[in-house]
Parts: structure tokens; sequence; C-alpha cells
């Protein structure tokens, strides 16, 4: 594994870099002495723009994205950005790096959301079928390895390497919690659901720096696949019977709650009612951390600021003062704890 020492977000004008990054974009141009090539790169810190001037940049017939590269260069302010000259690069087998240092992660670790996920299930699912049926889906091997990487969305809410995870995990938290205030909802059937709501998404988007739509993402979508995928399960399954299947089925299908949102199906049950607005609710306060955490001071403070327009909710939004509180029911208004805030991208 090559090692990396330094990240974007460290990197000062007038420093030497020698290490390695992702190629996020690239394209030639002209300049006055000869052709030069314009790169994005990035780690998981975030994005930094390079350059490869002639006569360097003859020796490279081709740059493609996602390609990680060993770089050599001079970093220098252009404008009001740094910017770093490339004086030598060479091409590394993505065998031999850690994509974990190159794509915005979870701020707990996708091995241990998983853990967590499969211990939250134990616990609240009473009926045995429904336990054993999440637990054989989310332990087999290919669905395991694919969720411990894969984000919950491209770009708008944990779009990041254990996203899907970290969001699920939340969906199924608030699920559980609302079971507590409307007792006639069943539980069991809920969680179960809500713990594979979007497991289509580790089919629909890729893994990689670009989390594009695959065909099959774009010409089916999540909810098709995700029911493609738990299908096989569902025929093997003890102890289920036609009406329940069909229930969670419906759960699954109509989570996105309104047509024009991509919902083949709208809710018709109250478990799938939940599940939608707790799906959403997660979405829009992650998008929400998000934004609002990268407008965060030195002090780590958040409050009294507006986000950058975001376009997936069509508005700014804002972080207002808070009302003190005692230490023992939550946020205070001394030192706020360290808070994990991951780069959003609209």
């Amino acid at each position: 594994m090559h090692p990396k020492k330094n990240f974007v977000q460290d990197i000062k004008a007038g420093s030497q870099i020698s290490d390695v990054f992702m190629v996020v974009q690239c394209r030639q141009a002209q300049a006055k002495n000869g052709p030069y090539w314009q790169l994005t790169l990035q780690d998981k810190s975030g994005e930094i723009q390079a350059r490869i001037w002639s006569p360097l940049s003859a020796r490279f017939a081709e740059i493609s994205p996602e390609q990680a590269v060993l770089v050599k260069a001079g970093a220098q302010l252009f404008g009001e950005q740094i910017q770093l000259n490339i004086e030598a690069m060479e091409f590394i087998d993505p065998e031999n790096i850690d994509l974990s240092l190159f794509l915005p992660v979870s701020c707990i670790s996708p091995e241990e959301l998983h853990l967590n996920l499969l211990e939250f299930l134990q616990q609240n699912i009473d009926y045995p079928p429904w336990k054993k049926l999440a637990r054989k889906i989310l332990t087999q091997k290919e669905i395991k390895s694919a969720l411990l990487t894969a984000p919950a969305a491209k770009s708008i809410h944990h779009a990041y390497m254990g996203g899907l995870l970290e969001h699920t995990l939340s969906v199924c938290r608030i699920c559980n919690e609302i079971c507590g205030i409307y007792t006639d909802l069943d539980r069991d059937i809920l969680l179960t659901a809500a713990a594979l709501h979007d497991l289509g998404k580790i089919r629909e988007i890729s893994h990689g720096l670009s989390r594009e739509y695959s065909d099959e993402g774009k010409l089916l979508g999540h909810i098709f696949l995700g029911l493609e995928m738990i299908e096989p399960f569902l025929s093997r399954a003890s102890g289920l019977d036609s009406g329940l299947v069909l229930h969670l089925k419906h759960i699954i299908t109509s989570h996105h709650g309104e047509l024009e949102f991509g919902s083949p199906k709208r809710p018709k049950t109250g478990e799938s009612f939940v599940l939608h607005f707790a799906d959403n609710l997660d979405a829009k306060l992650n998008t929400l951390e998000q934004a609002l955490g990268s407008r965060r001071n030195a002090e780590g403070e958040a409050s009294g600021v507006w986000s950058e327009y975001l376009r997936s909710l069509g508005r700014y939004v804002y972080q207002p003062p808070r009302t003190p509180r005692s230490p023992s029911t939550g946020f205070t208004t001394g030192k706020k704890e360290e808070q994990c805030l991951l780069p959003l991208k609209e």
C-alpha cells in the first residue's frame, strides 16, 4: 500500500508535495508555450487544482478520471486558490491504495456501523423469521462487502463511504422511536423494511470517486433492484406468509412517498407512511448538517450562519442560535464536542 502523508486541506502555498491523489477531472488546454493538462485531484479532505505544463504534459497522451497518481509538485497561490504545479507524475495501481484515504468516509467506521445495525435489529425485532431474514441478507458476503463502501446518494445526502449504512441505521432508529408513540404499528415488519429499503443502492450507484449511476441504476432504479435482491431470500424464508411478504414489499416499494419522487406506489399502510417520512427526515437533516457544518468557524460554532444555496432543497438554510441547555439534556452553550464534518457536494 502506498502511504499518504499530505492531505489537500493541509497543503499550503510554497509547500513541496510528493504524494498520491485521485484524478477527479482532467482536460487538455493550450498555452502560449504548448499544450498542458488541467487536473482536479482529490483525497478524503477535499479537492485541489493541478497543472502539468509543457513539455512534461507531452509525456501523457491520456489521463482519465478515477486514476490514482503519485505526483511531485510545488504548491502556489493562483488568484485566491492554491494550485499544484506538477513536476513529475506516475500512475498507481488502484489495488495498492486505501480507497478510504481518497473518498469522504462516515464519521463512524463502516464496519462498526454494520455491526451496530445488526445489533439494533437483533435487540428490537421480536419475530424470529423477520430477524433471521434481515440478518441473512445483511451478512451475505457480497452484500456486506458492498454495504461497507456504499454511499446513500450520489451527491445530496450521506454521499460518502459508509453513508448508506449510516442512513439505514438512522432510519431504523427513527422508525423504532415512532413505534413507541404509535403502538398499533407493526414494529417488526417496519424495522425489517427500514433495514432493507435502500439495499438496491449498492447496485444503483458506483462506489468509486464519481459515484455515477450504473446502467441498471439508470434503467431500473434502486427500489426495483432492492426488491430483486431480497426476492431469493424471501422465497426461502419460513414463517412468513404471503400477506406479510406482500406488506414488506409494499413498504419498500412506496418509501419515496409520491409518484413524482420516483415511488412506484404511494404509501397505503401506517408502516409505509412511517418509513417514507423517516427516510425523508434523515436525508433532509443530513443535508442540513453537511451544509451548515461546512460553515463552522475555527471554534466549531455554527450559530447564526447561512449555508450556500442548496439546489436539492431550493433554498438557503440557517443555523439559528440555540437555547441554553444543561449538559444532561443535550447541547450546551459551552465548548462543543468535536464533530465530524464531511465535505458537501451539491
